[in-house]
């Protein structure tokens, strides 16, 4: 990385660079004469990082989003100090970016949004470990008429500062001050690598994480998601065999499927052979493989999109046909090639936050399919609390106000009640990342899933993302299609016999994203409803935080461990088994 200050004879050809550094989206507003007296970040592309990029399959010239971080310390990368209680940082857009090329990022261009300094002009003058950042974009020509440029997923889920392909510069120490007119030059000279080299006919998407004796990693082409995204798109899952698989070439096995995040190359439950875990993983690899363990198969999906590391598991205008491509394809697929029993009472649902959502929504939108579902500290299953904004009756999703006062709302807390974070706070952070729902972030991604699709192929904002502002239009789209109470309510005379004793729903009494008050509202319709019973369970921690998943049904007023929930299951399954079921997969463990 080269620092420099820019000669005055360079100004002679501000224009020529200009034409990269107009590489800002086309409605991206021009630097204004303040930008050019400021503090200014000129970022440069290397020719050799140019072809890493495209060695791993991406475009170039970039089309994408580039960054300065700043941090006040070297304990790691500025990208890797980032987050809402995070170090600064600023991006724009950018096009046509090929190596050789450059970007400029200025105090005072409207074009340069940061977190949690808006402008680069806010920067306290001191020293700081600057670095420079590149986040690559793929152009997807949708099945809906859009074209959009959205981070094709590249192996590590949605994580834009550590993804494969992305570039970045070193880290350079410097003293800066932006009241100082001054241009400094990073160079992004890194590409970042995909943890397994790429072998032949391998992409990038969903990783390429390689099998061991218990754990199979599949991916696939999904011809659904190719075509709605205009290009090859892969979705894949981790497979976690019982003891015995081997063995017992002649027995088939009851299927959980375990939602959540995406889970790059770690198998269900934190599974690793010989390593025990912590907290509610403790001990779990040894009675995994003890032969004392029920005789189940776990699975874990790795369906990464361009918005989020997953996909929410249901078909969305936004995102794609993810409950299609999963339920049709990827599936099926396991099924053919595994010994699973191929039958709803053997196929069992189960997650956390948003494994929590997407377990209780495959159950309910699919209620034929499985048997049951374990939705814990759920993503908001009622959007009367969306965490605790009310996007049908609230007008302001960051603020509530009266005559004399405004008062942000809280969007994290500790089991104590102390604020961690703001909604205004969280929002403004990923829309620095990417406008666009383009941040690969929390709030991008319920945009994407629940929304409809705005005028320029991008989702259509639920609220203004600066001032915070809601769209009621867009809040009667989220209900009338993924307003899970919602749903039940108005379907319950069709949907109550097929999910009658299937939903188990456990969340903390202090969840720290305020998911139980949803969750309150959800049970108290499904307490009320009867023709039939719903007959579904509810339990609240005490106190207990972001992500809790029940109570010991051994160990009085203790949590819940890993081993206890495959005890739990495998009872479920026993019970709940229609007669003539084919049970030998009891026999495999302990022969209960």
């Amino acid at each position: 990385m080269r620092l420099r200050l820019i000669p005055t004879a360079f100004l002679t050809a501000l224009a020529l660079v200009l034409s990269v550094v107009g590489c800002a989206a086309p409605d991206q507003p021009a630097a204004t004469a303040e930008a050019q007296a400021g503090l200014r970040f000129e970022i440069e592309l290397t020719e050799e990082a140019a072809e890493g990029i495209a060695a791993l399959g991406l475009e170039t010239p970039v089309t994408g989003r580039a960054f300065i971080v700043l941090s006040r310390n070297d304990n790691r990368e500025p990208r890797l100090q980032t987050g809402v209680n995070g170090v600064p940082y600023w991006g724009r857009d950018v096009s046509g970016l090929a190596g050789g090329g450059s970007v400029i990022l200025a105090a005072g261009d409207a074009a340069v949004r940061g977190f949690p300094l808006e402008s680069i002009g806010d920067l306290p003058a001191g020293d700081y470990f600057v670095q420079a950042f590149l986040s690559v974009y793929t152009t997807f020509n949708r099945a809906d008429g859009h074209t959009v440029q959205m981070h094709l997923n590249s192996g590590a889920g949605q994580d834009l500062w550590e993804a494969p392909g992305n570039a970045h510069s070193a880290v350079k120490k410097l003293s800066l001050n932006p009241q100082r007119a001054e241009t400094i030059t990073l160079t992004l000279d890194t590409v970042i690598s995909p943890i397994e080299p790429l072998e032949e006919g391998e992409v990038l998407q969903q990783g390429n994480p390689r099998d061991t004796d218990r754990v199979k990693f599949v991916k696939i082409k999904s011809e659904k998601l190719s075509a709605f995204w205009g290009r090859p798109m892969y979705i894949g899952a981790n497979v976690l065999l019982p003891e015995g698989y081997d063995e017992n070439a002649e027995v088939s096995y009851p299927v959980l499927y375990m939602q959540g995040h995406f889970p790059g190359r770690r198998a269900p439950f934190g599974f690793v052979e010989g390593q025990q875990g912590r907290g509610r993983s403790a001990g779990f690899a040894d009675y995994w493989t003890s032969g004392e363990a029920p005789g189940l198969i776990a699975v874990t999906f790795r369906d990464a999109n361009p918005y989020y590391d997953t996909s929410y598991s249901v078909n969305s205008a936004n995102v794609g046909p993810y409950g299609d491509a999963i339920t049709e394809e990827l599936m099926p697929y396991l099924e053919a090639n595994f010994r699973m029993i191929p039958e709803a009472w053997a196929r069992l649902l189960a997650g956390g936050s948003t494994g929590g959502w997407e377990a209780l929504a495959m159950q309910i939108f699919y209620p034929d399919l499985f048997g049951g579902a374990w939705g814990w500290c759920p993503d908001p299953v009622d959007f009367n609390y969306y965490q605790i904004v009310n996007i049908y009756e609230d007008d302001n999703a960051y603020y509530t106000e009266n005559e004399w006062h405004r008062i942000e709302r809280p969007n994290a807390r500790r089991p104590d009640g102390n604020i961690r974070s703001t909604v205004r706070q969280e929002n403004h952070m990923e829309y620095a990342a990417g406008p666009n729902s383009r941040s690969g972030g929390q709030w991008a991604i319920w945009e994407a899933v629940f929304g409809p699709v705005g005028d320029d192929g991008y989702p259509r904002p639920i609220w203004n993302p600066v001032t915070g502002v809601i769209d009621h239009e867009t809040a009667d789209y989220w209900k009338a299609n993924y307003d899970l109470h919602e749903h039940l309510r108005t379907n319950w005379e069709t949907a109550g016999p097929r999910l009658a004793g299937k939903l188990h729903i456990a969340v903390g009494d202090m969840d720290t994203y305020y998911l139980d008050d949803a969750v309150y509202l959800l049970q108290d319709f499904l307490d009320s409803v009867d023709n039939p019973r719903a007959e579904a369970s509810f339990e609240y921690g005490r106190r207990k935080p972001h992500c809790w998943i029940g109570y010991s049904p051994t160990r009085p007023g203790e949590d819940i461990t890993n081993i206890e929930f495959i005890e739990v299951t495998a009872a479920y399954l026993r019970e709940n088994a229609p007669e003539g079921a084919d049970m030998r997969w009891t026999a495999t463990a302990d022969g209960r």
